[in-house]
């Protein structure tokens, strides 16, 4: 286990940490052992014991029935939970990320907020399209106002969760033909819809990802799908595109801290069975070539979490983190996709089965590198805020 830095931990978080480490280990890591090789669903009686912990409304204000705490707290649960499976890591944002953009008003929508905190109200995102990936403000899926509602239009690519959640906010342009210069703004749209289905009058296909399983991923085609105009959408309207910009400076934090879980979880594994494994009539931890991979691969590690905290502390304390964010995302990222892959080789043979988790860990390591803003996308964002925006002819 790694040593905890005291400084940034109270007693309150050590033990929020220890109930997600022990969660993680009792209930998280046995059901991802049985359910991933077989590309099977995360049971919902596993997110009802979550939501009964708090995890969906770690970031919810008490009045609410969350814990309202920070980005801390939220991406220290999920580094705990990816150590046993990335998805479970990651359903978490599906209450945590979302409340702020639950529809309605007055008593309706704290009732939804309510349930939220307690994992029973979920949401997904439908915010790239097939032509649209890292620059969101091109999206060209059309809401078109018709009195109090919206009427949608339009293709979505990576949508998780489609079916398995309570409502799906789809990131539209505006269908304005009056609009200067012929491009209308953007908005944020919440379609509402049962568990288990997809809203009415949209269509899609899982898409046939190579890990990140325990939920689908789909591809999504909106035909005419009507949802209500919302008492928050004032804000929202012209403006959706920056808004889930916005939201994605602290998704890069959470997307670190399951970085971060997964490579621990690799380097743990890694080491366990470098203890156990003989060759040459010993066990091939006493082989410098393996020490010195495993004592790289802590540091790494290491040195991706101090980063985490840090840029937590600075998100929490509502200082400008946008550099940050990406920096963590970034070196966190990266990381993982070693770390996994150095464990793997460390297996050998074993590794390259699904009978060792490292080989789950290895495959969800990589997808870090690609959502919520590709690693390359990270480095323009950093080098745009050292050095200003590049300059043009």
């Amino acid at each position: 286990m790694p040593r905890e830095d005291r400084s940034y931990f109270t007693e309150e978080r050590l033990m929020m940490q220890d109930l997600a480490r022990t969660f993680t280990r009792d209930e998280v890591t046995p059901v991802a052992n049985r359910l991933d090789p077989e590309k099977g669903e995360i049971p919902r009686a596993l997110v009802h014991q979550m939501g009964d912990l708090g995890f969906f409304g770690i970031l919810i204000p008490e009045e609410y029935g969350g814990l309202g705490l920070g980005a801390f707290e939220y991406c220290m649960v999920a580094e705990e939970l990816a150590r046993g499976w990335m998805s479970v890591a990651s359903i978490i944002a599906r209450g945590n990320g979302f409340y702020r953009s639950i529809g309605g008003q007055g008593a309706v929508r704290r009732a939804k907020i309510e349930a939220m905190a307690r994992g029973r109200y979920l949401g997904a995102a439908a915010l790239s399209e097939p032509q649209t990936g890292s620059d969101l403000s091109s999206v060209a899926c059309l809401a078109r106002r018709d009195g109090g509602e919206w009427v949608i239009t339009g293709n979505k690519y990576w949508c998780t969760f489609a079916d398995g959640a309570d409502f799906i906010n789809v990131l539209c342009r505006i269908d304005d033909p009056t609009a200067a210069g012929g491009r209308a703004g953007t908005v944020s749209v919440v379609v509402e819809k049962p568990q288990g289905e997809l809203p009415k009058g949209v269509t899609g296909s899982p898409i046939p990802k190579i890990g990140y399983f325990g939920w689908k991923t789909w591809e999504l085609h909106f035909d005419g799908v009507r949802a209500p105009v919302q008492e928050t959408d004032g804000a929202n309207v012209g403006r959706g595109f920056q808004a889930a910009a916005h939201g994605l400076e602290l998704a890069r934090a959470h997307t670190a801290a399951r970085s971060i879980g997964l490579a621990q979880a690799a380097l743990d594994h890694a080491a366990g069975y470098a203890r156990e494994r003989e060759q040459f009539g010993r066990p091939i931890s006493d082989f410098q070539a393996i020490r010195f991979k495993l004592a790289t691969m802590a540091t790494e590690i290491e040195a991706a979490r101090q980063l985490m905290y840090f840029t937590c502390t600075e998100i929490d304390a509502g200082r400008p983190a946008r550099k940050e964010t990406s920096m963590v995302k970034y070196f966190a990222a990266e990381m993982a996709e070693r770390t996994t892959s150095e464990a793997l080789q460390i297996l050998g043979g074993a590794g390259y089965t699904t009978l060792h988790p490292v080989e789950r860990y290895w495959r969800d390591a990589r997808l870090t590198k690609i959502f919520e803003g590709t690693s390359e996308i990270q480095q323009r964002i950093i080098s745009d805020v050292m050095l200003g925006k590049p300059t043009r002819p």
